[in-house]
């Protein structure tokens, strides 16, 4: 079992920043693949960012300049650094880790005003 629980979330002006957090526990050494995902109001969850299981990262076209994905070599902590944040960027913010089984945290709302 893995748990994980994101932090930093919040309002924000338009091309403002903020730095998500996630701190995983439990089986962290299970873990391979690990990544950032949202979720806007009426829309489907959709990738922001990730470290496939190779260590490389992917990011979503709309994120790519602005966002930036790390992880610390425990696979403890990960972070999301946002900057440049737009109107559509608003949205419930999701950690992930796992491939066969995968976890998901609750959560963390970021708003951005415009």
């Amino acid at each position: 079992q893995v748990q994980l629980v994101e932090s930093g979330g919040g309002l924000v002006q338009a091309g403002g920043s903020l730095r998500l957090s996630c701190a995983a526990s439990g089986s962290t050494f299970s873990i391979s693949s690990m990544g950032w995902y949202r979720q806007a109001p009426g829309k489907q969850r959709e990738l922001v960012a990730r470290f496939t299981r190779g260590g490389s990262t992917d990011y979503a076209d709309s994120v790519k300049g602005r966002f930036t994905i790390s992880r610390n070599n425990a696979k403890t902590m990960m972070y999301l650094q946002m900057n440049n944040l737009k109107p559509e960027d608003t949205a419930v913010y999701y950690c992930n880790a796992g491939e066969i089984t995968v976890y998901w945290g609750q959560g963390t709302q970021v708003t951005v005003s415009s």
